[in-house]
């Protein structure tokens, strides 16, 4: 179901021309994954709000932008690209305008064994560590933007932590976008595979300079082993003149830990897309984020936590500002099969509306096909309270400040999710930049 067929057959057209320059081009199977990914774009095209799982986001305004293939990205100075970590990552991996760009990363030293570089350079050099894991998680069946992120598959992150190893040092994921003689567009990929018992953090970091149009259709796919432990944050702060569209897809083996949590605070249009197979016993998943919308932004986040086996943890927290005319979404469904007995899901969603324009569509989900559960969820939206806003107000705090102090507290709880301390209190800290007028 497309949007506009001049939309879908650009990118068709972009992609079959673009195929024999790919990384890898001369595999087999990945030429064969490519091919698919196509064929099922052309046949799915974008989404529409025909969907349900796309109700309440249109993309039509992608309708009114060309979006061609990225050209060859001009210099950027290092110091345009800050860190979300303090002191400077210990490791960093950057893209600019979807393309890795070594001059500017630092991987840093390793625990052996550990392998962190470009998806470009694992096709090209060592195609075999990646051939039994890219499309295990991200199906695309019923999924175009995942169809369209594979076909043109060429560069993106992959990490691999073998059994046993930890990772004591966050890993930073940059993703920048610059500002072009055209709008582009980059289908950037991370796969994430953490073995039995492993352990490693990871922090994308999506952001854009100021008048750049651009689409970012980024897919991730996860891989926790038994006994694994992984930690994926996300802050998205892209140009408010890009789009953003993130798909996430995570398996999860038994006793294994997963936590994200993701900031979204830029970008004209930004949508992420969390799905979680929890298949094994005794897994941990915390499924969270928090926002802040204002002007004529758009801000989506659909999250799907599949219960497929018993003693599973989920815990969901989202909570969002929304001001001006901006539009928030949030749709959250959990699922429990039959034999996932003893299975506890929380899920929470709140929104604060701080103009009269502003708007949150809220669709919390509990489909239970186990009887020996504990699960809930809530959804709720409202303004300021007035009293705590006087209350600040008389004690000579100026409006723009309490109003500034009460946001920041209310979305503070979503933040607490975060697990790992050094990562919560830099999102935090940039969280409160940008509520008080600052990026």
């Amino acid at each position: 179901m497309t949007t506009d067929n001049t939309t879908v057959q650009a990118l068709i057209a972009q992609a079959s021309g673009l195929a024999p320059t790919l990384p890898g081009a001369g595999l087999p199977w990945l030429k064969d994954l490519r091919a698919a990914g196509l064929d099922r774009f052309a046949k799915l095209g974008l989404p529409t709000q025909r969907q349900e799982a796309w109700k309440f986001t249109s993309l039509r305004p992608l309708e009114k932008v060309s979006f061609g293939p990225a050209a060859e990205s001009a210099p950027v100075s290092i110091d345009r690209i800050p860190s979300v970590l303090p002191g400077g990552p210990a490791h960093r991996m950057v893209f600019v305008d979807g393309r890795f760009r070594a001059d500017l990363s630092q991987p840093g030293a390793l625990p052996a064994g550990v392998v962190l570089e470009s998806l470009g350079e694992a096709l090209a050099r060592d195609p075999d560590r990646v051939a039994g894991l890219l499309g295990r998680t991200a199906t695309f069946d019923s999924h175009p933007l995942l169809a369209l992120n594979t076909a043109f598959l060429a560069d993106g992150l992959l990490l691999y932590v073998p059994r046993g190893v930890t990772v004591a040092d966050p890993i930073e994921a940059v993703f920048l976008g610059t500002p072009g003689s055209a709008p582009a567009a980059w289908h950037p990929r991370l796969l994430l595979v953490a073995e039995e018992n492993a352990e490693a953090t990871v922090v994308e970091h999506h952001l854009g300079l100021p008048g750049a149009t651009y689409l970012s259709n980024v897919a991730s796919e996860v891989v926790a082993g038994p006994g694994a432990r992984l930690h994926h944050y996300k802050i998205q702060m892209e140009s408010l003149d890009a789009f953003h569209l993130a798909t996430a897809t995570a398996h999860l083996g038994r006793d294994a830990t997963y936590d994200t949590f993701v900031l979204n605070l830029g970008a004209r249009l930004a949508r992420h897309e969390a799905r979680s197979v929890l298949d094994g016993t005794g897994i941990t998943c915390r499924v969270s984020a928090a926002y802040a919308a204002a002007g004529n932004q758009h801000t989506d986040f659909t999250t799907l936590i599949d219960h497929a086996k018993p003693h599973c943890t989920s815990r969901e927290v989202v909570k969002g500002v929304i001001d001006g005319q901006a539009r928030a979404v949030f749709q959250g469904k959990i699922i429990v099969r039959p034999d996932a007995q003893k299975t506890d899901g929380y899920q929470l969603n709140r929104a604060l509306l701080l103009s009269p324009q502003a708007e949150i569509n809220s669709k919390p989900e509990l489909e239970i096909y186990a009887d020996d559960v504990k699960c809930s969820h809530g959804a709720t939206a409202g303004e300021l309270d007035d009293d705590q806003l006087f209350y600040l107000r008389a004690r000579g705090i100026p409006i723009d400040q309490a109003r500034a102090l009460l946001v920041g507290a209310f979305l503070d709880e979503a933040v607490e999710e975060v697990q790992v301390e050094v990562v919560r209190d830099h999102f935090r800290e940039r969280l409160h930049r940008v509520l008080e007028g600052h990026r």
